[in-house]
């Protein structure tokens, strides 16, 4: 069966990303847009407008094209948007680049998306040199590395706008690539992921269905801009609705905290390790919180009773939780602010314009109704156009009929909340049983001498897949490995056992939040012998 969005079908939004967000200034050109949450500088959005289009301006004036790659390499400052919405003003592709990728990662998706412009800050220079160095060496010369900020031998963004040249022009259609993020490469390597200007400002308009910020309201963002979770939660969309959006450039979690008390924040977009922080850490209890009105995780599964745990500790009815992926634009669950009531562990109720499938992990053929667990598949207009170059990839994501595989395992319960259990690559299989390492994970965090926790399935000698813990012990600490596995046997199904413990100063995850299980297979102690 089929399930289908309770909200109005919404139009299509036929606009380049830069007018679906700043298209109309109306009312609120005086108002702040961006406010920079260490230095206090602010930029109205009369101000943001008018930077964006004369940047555009130099960006065309130095040889940029419509249809050019632009890769933005970046931590979140208040010039990271100038940059985006002037590339994209230029009729380019921005490429979006995490702030944590090595020259050899960065030089690989410049290789992979074709990126001749490279847009970074001077902290970054030696790493965006040295791609840039790689690329040459190979007869693939990048055009100029521009610079948000100043560093000598560079144009800066400043420069750039300086220029006396006329604002670009460019015909845009709106099935024209906006935006080429890359997947998180959690199950693989990672590929760019072709999303439009209609996709994105079309999910920004299904969005408003479900959640929308208010003008003037104050949104903290830390989570990264070149994930699709930043860019569309922390600045395409708060933008859209006339919102101030107070820019942090990482989570450093006293600073997150004294700019939350400093600026009053209202709205708070976070991943799963914010909350835990925000339920577990000392520090909370030395500042106030009073001014926000609501905190939205998402990017990656988060335990109903750790939510309940910073939901009390903030004097807030509920941690509200979202559900997308990059390929979807991103969002196609939110659990409304004023919904009075929405079950534990839910991440809401479908935007507009959006249908859903859950089909059986054992037959995707067969489709299954409310209550039973299986892979989620979508269909709507934020659907991604594909895997940049990857056409194989592309086919076993997206089908003939526009449905997109997610590998996500879910439900929908008959009030058509939807509830994601695990990833279908991360399930392990203990003897013919199936386990979800979420699950396991969410029962590690319940026990008062865990930080932080991560599970995943480790093949023994005898080709048997056992799940396996990597445990953070609490300050003070010293649990060991078999009180962790009695504390986890004596609340789970016996094939549900944790069989072996590792623990570690830090479970490693991606800047979004999301656990590198990867990295955790791949540790000399994730074969053989249990570690404990």
């Amino acid at each position: 069966m089929v399930f289908r969005s309770d909200h109005p079908e919404i139009e299509p939004v036929d606009l380049p990303i830069h007018d679906a967000v700043l298209g109309d200034l109306n009312g609120r050109a005086g108002l702040p847009a961006l406010v920079d949450g260490v230095t206090g500088r602010t930029l109205s959005y009369a101000e943001l407008d008018l930077a964006a289009r004369r940047t555009a301006a130099g960006l065309a004036e130095a040889g940029v094209r419509q249809g050019d790659v632009v890769a933005l390499f970046s931590p979140n400052t208040i010039a990271w948007p100038v940059a985006f919405y002037g590339a994209t003003r230029t009729g380019a592709t921005v490429t979006t680049v995490s702030s944590l990728a090595t020259a050899g990662e960065l030089a690989g998706q410049l290789r992979d998306s074709g990126a001749r412009w490279i847009v970074t800050v001077s902290a970054f220079l030696p790493v965006a040199t040295e791609a840039a160095a790689a690329l040459a060496a190979e007869g693939r010369p990048i055009a100029e590395v521009f610079v948000c900020d100043e560093a000598p031998g560079h144009r800066s963004l400043a420069d750039l706008a300086a220029t006396t040249a006329a604002e670009p022009a460019p015909r845009i259609d709106a099935g024209d690539l906006a935006v080429l993020p890359y997947s998180s490469g959690t199950t693989g390597l990672p590929k760019g992921v072709m999303l439009t200007h209609r996709s994105i400002g079309s999910n920004l308009a299904q969005t408003d269905s479900v959640h929308a910020t208010a003008a003037g309201e104050r949104i903290i963002a830390v989570l990264p801009f070149f994930h699709i979770y930043g860019l569309t939660a922390l600045l395409n969309h708060p933008l859209r609705c006339g919102s101030t959006v107070v820019v942090l450039p990482r989570f450093d979690l006293e600073q997150f905290l004294r700019t939350i008390q400093e600026q009053r924040i209202e709205g708070v977009f976070a991943a799963p390790p914010m909350v835990l922080a925000l339920a577990k850490h000392p520090l909370v209890d030395r500042y106030d919180l009073s001014s926000v009105k609501y905190v939205l995780s998402a990017a990656a599964p988060l335990d109903a009773e750790l939510a309940d745990a910073a939901a009390r500790r903030l004097g807030l009815p509920r941690i509200h939780q979202g559900y997308g992926m990059t390929e979807l634009s991103p969002v196609t669950h939110v659990v409304p602010l004023d919904d009075p009531a929405p079950p534990p562990g839910t991440v809401g109720k479908m935007v507009a314009s959006t249908e859903l499938r859950i089909v059986s992990l054992d037959d995707p053929d067969t489709d299954l109704p409310t209550g039973q667990r299986g892979e989620l598949l979508f269909r709507g207009p934020q659907v991604m156009k594909g895997y940049f170059g990857r056409q194989s990839e592309t086919d076993a994501m997206l089908d003939a009929d526009g449905w997109l595989h997610t590998g996500d395992v879910g439900y929908v319960d008959e009030d058509g909340y939807l509830f994601v259990v695990d990833r279908v690559k991360e399930l392990i299989k203990y003897k013919g049983y199936q386990v979800a390492p979420a699950e396991l994970e969410a029962l590690l965090l319940t026990h008062p001498e865990i930080a932080d926790a991560a599970v995943v399935g480790v093949t023994g000698e005898d080709g048997t897949e056992r799940p396996k813990a990597f445990v953070v012990r609490a300050p003070g600490s010293e649990l060991t490995g078999a009180q962790v596995q009695e504390y986890v046997a004596a609340q789970v199904a016996p094939y549900k056992k944790v069989r072996a413990v590792e623990f570690l100063d830090a479970v490693p995850k991606s800047a979004s939040g999301k656990i590198l299980r990867r990295e955790l297979r791949a540790r000399p102690s994730a074969t053989g012998a249990p570690a404990i």
